[in-house]
């Protein structure tokens, strides 16, 4: 493996080759590792896939705000880069050393303290040449009481492009900060996609994220929430499309570190054809994190008799004053409403169109009002004709 890019800083350099012994040295996890027992990697060659620049857009920001590709940001905020860079998510697993020894395109969001950002903030990333591997870096800093919104998304214009993707996302919400955080894929069908996900929120923070999936053929999202401040919250929302034997994987991981924060998460898949799908949360309550108050579901409907989906709610805390739940659920479409609208004139793909729509409506509610919204909406529609 060589350096990805060209007079890279000394502290970089050596992170790299860190890594890259890493890499030799970490295995690719089976099925008898926790939290691989559903998700198979033996189909996985990474020989295969040759390290791509990726094809990327990056809109938005001000003149107050850092918002440039992360090479760049390395040239001209040396010391803020470094500062934050790799802090949220460490290389000890196969998947973030690869990308640490690898990544050559990112982007670098920084937003000073009390600067509220009006506009989001739209990162895109194509992922359409066959036989490539792209690694990706994304890091999100709100300083002190600042404010954005940002979307990041993953897609691919053929169904049949065989690629890899793999990315890391490190976000820190600092004290009193606001982040509206979204990532979405609509890669291809023969896809894998890997990424790593890890946000701080400081006290008194508020971090809302989602991340959606419509894409790929296989691989693992993993997406974790660590509140550190008093009073800090985190609202966490996914959403999933699949058909033609796709298999999509969430692991999710609710942590807080600190007294008084709330966490919300709340999952919804809708899976077709011979699609599978597993989520596997976990609350953890470290000791002193009195107070907290924690809540995740999900919830799959499977629209044929052969999808399948695993929903794996986990609980661990380490204090005695708390309030803390889970609930999963999986279910076909109810005959009792598909009769209900066919008794009322309507054919079963409308019925049957409108009782999925219904069922995915509180996750278009938990993404808020504004353009993004629409936009995933409108993407969200393409996606269930496709699958319905």
């Amino acid at each position: 493996m060589g350096s990805p890019v060209a007079a890279e800083p000394e502290w970089l350099a050596g992170r790299r080759e860190k890594a890259r012994g890493l890499v030799e040295t970490l295995p690719l996890p089976d099925r008898k590792v926790k939290g691989w027992e559903f998700t198979s990697l033996d189909e996985l060659d990474f020989e295969a896939y040759s390290a791509s620049p990726a094809g990327a857009t990056i809109d938005g920001g001000d003149d107050e705000v850092v918002v440039m590709p992360l090479t760049e940001a390395i040239e001209r905020h040396p010391e803020l880069v470094e500062r934050h860079l790799g802090s949220l998510v460490a290389a000890d697993d196969p998947f973030v050393a690869r990308n640490e020894a690898e990544w050559a395109d990112g982007v670098f969001i920084h937003v000073p303290e009390g600067v509220v950002v009006d506009q989001p903030i739209r990162i895109g990333l194509d992922l359409d040449r066959a036989g490539a591997a792209v690694y990706w870096r994304t890091l999100v800093v709100l300083e002190e009481g600042a404010s954005a919104e940002v979307w990041e998304d993953y897609r691919s214009s053929d169904d049949g492009t065989d690629a890899l993707l793999n990315t890391v996302v490190e976000v820190s919400v600092g004290q009193a900060a606001r982040l509206h955080y979204v990532t979405s894929q609509d890669l291809s069908e023969r896809a894998w996609l890997f990424s790593t996900q890890r946000a701080t929120v400081d006290r008194d923070g508020l971090l809302d994220w989602a991340a959606l999936g419509f894409g790929s053929g296989n691989g693992k999202v993993r997406m974790t929430t660590r509140l550190v401040g008093t009073g800090s919250e985190a609202r966490v929302t996914g959403g999933y499309a699949g058909g033609n034997g796709q298999h999509l994987d969430y692991d999710t991981l609710q942590e807080h570190a600190a007294e008084n924060t709330i966490s919300d998460l709340a999952f919804r898949g809708i899976l077709s054809d011979q699609a599978t799908a597993v989520w596997r949360g976990m609350i953890k309550v470290e000791e002193g994190a009195q107070k907290t108050d924690a809540f995740q579901e999900c919830r799959n409907m499977l629209l044929s008799p052969d999808a399948h989906a695993d929903a794996i709610p986990g609980l661990e805390i380490l204090a005695d004053d708390v309030a803390c739940t889970h609930a999963a659920a999986i279910a076909q479409v109810d005959p009792t409403q598909m009769f209900y609208l066919e008794s009322r004139g309507l054919d079963e793909e409308t019925s049957r169109s409108l009782i999925v729509e219904g069922f995915l409506q509180s996750l278009l509610e938990r993404l808020g009002e504004g353009p993004v919204r629409d936009e995933i909406a409108g993407k969200l529609e393409e996606r269930l004709a496709e699958v319905l």
